[in-house]
């Protein structure tokens, strides 16, 4: 694995809290149009990808990030911050994952 890869890593898991739930993660939407529906399929279609389970928190609102209707129920408009939260056993890879595709726009 490549030094920009682990700073990647560590970077997506600054913020990381444990509950009593499992691992929770605070990401901020950084996408000019927030998360539409591209942005919303790629992060359902990676959240897939995971053996846990996975949700996404936008004010009291919860939604199960597997889903794209789901997550484009929360309307998050550039600048939202999203709380992605993860039980399982691969909770942690997970966030990891998916906290740097937001972070990094998608991309």
């Amino acid at each position: 694995m490549s030094n920009e890869t682990n700073d990647a890593d560590e970077a997506a898991l600054e913020g990381l809290a444990v509950g009593e739930d499992g691992l929770a993660l605070r990401v901020r939407v950084l996408n000019d149009q927030g998360l539409h529906a591209r942005p919303a399929a790629r992060l359902a279609q990676e959240a897939q990808k995971f053996g846990c389970d996975i949700s996404l928190a936008l004010g009291g609102e919860v939604v199960d990030a597997k889903s794209i209707l789901d997550i484009l129920t929360l309307a998050a408009g550039q600048g939202s911050e999203l709380e992605l939260r993860a039980s399982g056993p691969e909770a942690r890879d997970a966030l990891t994952h998916l906290g740097s595709l937001i972070r990094n726009r998608f991309r």
